[in-house]
């Protein structure tokens, strides 16, 4: 199979009160508090260093969607995206990575992550997992979209959105493949204390076994023969 294919929180504004509540009349009742993503919680900050040059911050979603952050938390600490290559980036679309063949036929060596679909959109910045025909076939690849794309909603695993640094992402370079792919420089989970960003040199990964093929599109999903590289769109 072939892998192919967040959200900020709401700032409440105050409005002036037009006029104050008679003392002998009930302050009207508050409306429930709506739970939010904790901001600032460095234990659920993805940081990206790409090639691009420069940082990128996301945030994940624990909350929408545990075993796929559980995931990335896993894979990052084992420095198994540094030196990943974006290997399908499609204009006005997403930006695909997170496979170390580099072809969207490769995955960990870990078992496959079950189908997590939640009602996160897949607006512009939303990070989300890629996967094969099979709803429970995500791994380690990723999709960032780059313009809102509604249609893949609920048909993916929205696990996170970037909050800072969307303009490195924007200048990811096009193609299936790039001829020259932008890549994950290092990879990092903001609580283990990165250094600051450093455009140091990459060194690509080993090659893993082939896990299969996945492909994204934004209106179908197609599986691909093992090794090959799936163009849809």
């Amino acid at each position: 199979m072939k892998f192919s294919l967040s959200l900020l929180g709401s700032i409440a504004l105050a409005s002036p009160a037009l006029a104050q509540t008679p003392a002998d009349q009930p302050a009207p009742a508050t409306a429930p508090a709506v739970a939010q993503p904790a901001y600032g919680d460095l234990s659920n900050e993805w940081v990206l260093d790409l090639s691009t040059g420069g940082r990128v911050l996301i945030m994940l979603r624990p909350d929408m969607a545990p075993q796929m952050v559980a995931r990335v938390k896993t894979l990052t600490r084992q420095h198994f995206y540094d030196g990943l290559a974006f290997h399908r980036v499609i204009e006005g679309f997403m930006a695909q990575g997170g496979d170390p063949k580099g072809d969207g036929t490769g995955g960990s060596t870990l078992p496959n992550v079950p189908a997590e679909f939640n009602q996160l959109p897949h607006v512009r910045g939303a990070v989300a997992a890629a996967r094969a025909e099979d709803k429970n076939s995500a791994n380690s690849q990723f999709f960032i979209v780059f313009q809102p794309t509604l249609k893949l909603d609920r048909k993916y695993t929205v696990f996170g959105r970037v909050i800072d640094g969307m303009g490195y992402v924007d200048t990811i370079q096009r193609g299936e493949p790039p001829a020259n792919p932008s890549r994950i420089v290092h990879a990092y989970v903001a609580s283990d204390n990165p250094p600051p960003y450093t455009p140091a040199p990459i060194t690509a990964p080993a090659t893993l076994p082939s896990t299969g093929a996945a492909t994204i599109s934004a209106t179908a999903v197609a599986v691909k023969p093992a090794g090959a590289r799936a163009r849809r769109r």
